[in-house]
């Protein structure tokens, strides 16, 4: 066993439950969060029997609501001493308009504002239990503008383009986060996963879902990045980067924007009810 224990959201199907089994297999203590405990339950006992682990627990958390991300971050510390690996997994695409709890955009608030606050929430475990890494999954869909003035897009809003504005927040979140923990040991990278065969696009239009069945890689291939950066000696220094096929890629010209880096920050402790730096 590797001693080292990872939570990962989004752990119930696709690629978080391909990551959690194969970093369960390498040994890594491993805790997911469910929206659904039945489901939650599910998971855990397939993980613990494909891959022989039985250090496989299990945090209800709705990334949908602040109020339940503090409860899970505030039961994480609680039940468990160290937070070697933090994997920011889950993510929606909607192709109608919803909000969150919160009454949030759900696509901004679910992909991007959700790991922001529970990664800033786990910050001191996280930096108790350095060498440690958190990975963000992102996505290539992320091009275009970060509208600053209208993150929910309340004008003019489509599923894609609030897929691609919270993924490129994503991105830009990651590489400012990268800098303010420098010294720390903790690192932040994204993994790019490529069109995945997963239920992301379970709510899309025929001809999405038909692309995505038909265009989209296995989970378990969607995963190896995640897994990669987890995981990997040969990423032990890297922070800050962006991750394709397991290696680092060039992303939008605009994710590397750290004025915008740093606005979005600011709007984003706001929204989400944080103090501080």
């Amino acid at each position: 066993m590797s001693g080292k224990r990872v939570l990962i959201t989004g752990a119930t199907s696709g690629i978080g439950m391909e990551t959690a089994r194969g970093l369960a297999k390498l040994g890594y203590s491993v805790v997911l969060t469910a929206r659904d405990n039945a489901r939650g339950e599910e998971a855990r006992n397939e993980l613990v029997s494909s891959t022989g682990n039985k250090d496989v627990e299990v945090l209800f958390c709705d990334l949908g609501s602040f109020a339940s991300i503090r409860k899970c971050a505030a039961e994480y510390r609680e039940r468990f001493d160290r937070l070697d690996v933090l994997v920011n997994n889950a993510g929606v695409w909607d192709f109608h308009r919803q909000q969150s709890a919160d009454g949030i955009e759900r696509i901004f608030a679910v992909n991007y504002l959700a790991p922001f606050l529970l990664t800033n929430l786990l910050l001191d475990s996280l930096k108790v239990s350095a060498p440690s890494r958190v990975v963000n999954v992102a996505s290539g869909l992320h091009q275009g503008v970060l509208h600053l003035d209208d993150l929910e897009l309340k004008e003019g809003w489509s599923g894609m383009k609030a897929y691609r504005q919270s993924k490129l927040a994503v991105i830009l979140w990651t590489r400012l986060l990268s800098k303010k923990l420098a010294g720390s040991n903790v690192t932040v990278n994204c993994a790019q996963p490529g069109l995945m065969r997963t239920n992301l696009a379970r709510d899309a239009p025929w001809a999405y879902r038909v692309g995505f069945l038909m265009f989209g890689k296995r989970p378990e291939r969607g995963a190896q990045s995640s897994i990669y950066l987890a995981s990997s000696p040969d990423v032990q220094q890297t922070t800050g980067e962006y991750f394709k096929d397991s290696q680092v890629a060039r992303s939008s010209k605009e994710s590397y924007d750290m004025d915008v880096a740093a606005r979005l920050w600011d709007v984003s402790m706001k929204i989400v009810g944080l103090s501080g730096k």
